[in-house]
């Protein structure tokens, strides 16, 4: 199977995954939904582990895994907390802005200058979600013009959808210097599995009335939790066949994935404005993440 394909089939389990989690497991908390997407997940993946075993990393390889994981739970809290009871139209897209955190990252800490491809894609990210809250402005009221930006400070979901983004624009550095040291389907499973080993043991302590959703997981949870085990799969897969910048371009998708399953199962009177934004963010991504020219 291509790495195209693969990285479609890693972004629509994603979105599928989430959609279901804000249609059946709404009422489930946020420690409840982090220990079905993660440990649950993890379950999935043991197999996978034992069939790529790692060989023995270098200590270094457990000092980027060993900060990464605390992060990467505390991401996916305020994730599913954004997911739960805002609509998708209005949370996901926001994971457009991770490559600009990144960017930003680089250019504050390592001086890295945005090339004039970068800044374009900045523009369109930023444009896109301008144009996903519009109804906050209006033509005829310059005073009103910037009132979509106060918009996604104000709505709950997109704020916390935007924290989660900047968290993941420090993972993903952290994840790409682990990779160094073994293959991706290695880490990929091994990742996997530690980060849901970990969850269970954060919320075994800190809530152990969450841990109900394991021993009673229901058809949903057991779903859910499947579709994230795909997306992990596919998305170590589509790394093996293909450099970083291209999978996650195309992995992105995700957002108008979202904005439609959301718009399925719940319904959404402005679709079209909002795929049209989500379309922009996705663009605006692909610009910057291969601003460096890679090459297939």
């Amino acid at each position: 199977m291509s790495w195209f394909v693969l990285a479609l089939l890693c972004a629509a389990s994603l979105a599928a995954a989430d959609a279901l989690t804000q249609k059946w497991l709404a009422r489930h908390t946020a420690a409840e939904l982090v220990l079905v997407r993660f440990t649950l997940a993890a379950v999935w993946l043991v197999p996978w582990l034992l069939l790529h075993p790692p060989h023995r990393p270098a200590p270094t390889f457990w000092l980027w895994v060993g900060t990464a994981l605390p992060l990467e739970i505390l991401a996916m809290v305020l994730y599913v907390r954004a997911i739960r009871n805002t609509p998708l139209a209005l949370t996901l897209p926001y994971m457009a802005f991770t490559p600009v955190f990144a960017s930003a990252v680089g250019w504050l800490l390592l001086g890295e200058k945005l090339s004039t491809q970068g800044l374009v894609g900045v523009l369109l990210v930023t444009g896109g979600a301008y144009v996903l809250n519009l109804d906050h402005a209006r033509l005829a009221e310059p005073r009103s013009w910037l009132a979509p930006f106060a918009a996604m400070l104000r709505e709950r979901g997109s704020r916390l959808m935007l924290a989660v983004a900047l968290i993941y624009s420090v993972t993903s550095v952290q994840g790409k210097a682990a990779m160094q040291y073994m293959s991706a389907m290695e880490f990929g499973a091994l990742y996997f599995v530690l980060l849901g080993t970990l969850t269970l043991l954060l919320f075994g302590v800190r809530e152990p009335a969450s841990l109900r959703v394991l021993m009673r997981p229901g058809p949903g949870a057991l779903i859910v939790a499947a579709l994230m085990g795909l997306m992990v799969v596919t998305h170590f897969l589509a790394l093996e066949r293909i450099q970083t910048a291209y999978m996650i371009a195309v992995k992105r998708v995700s957002i108008l994935f979202g904005i439609l399953f959301g718009a399925l199962l719940f319904g959404d009177r402005r679709l079209p404005r909002h795929l049209f934004a989500g379309g922009v963010m996705v663009a605006g991504v692909a610009l910057i993440v291969l601003q460096k020219g890679a090459r297939p």
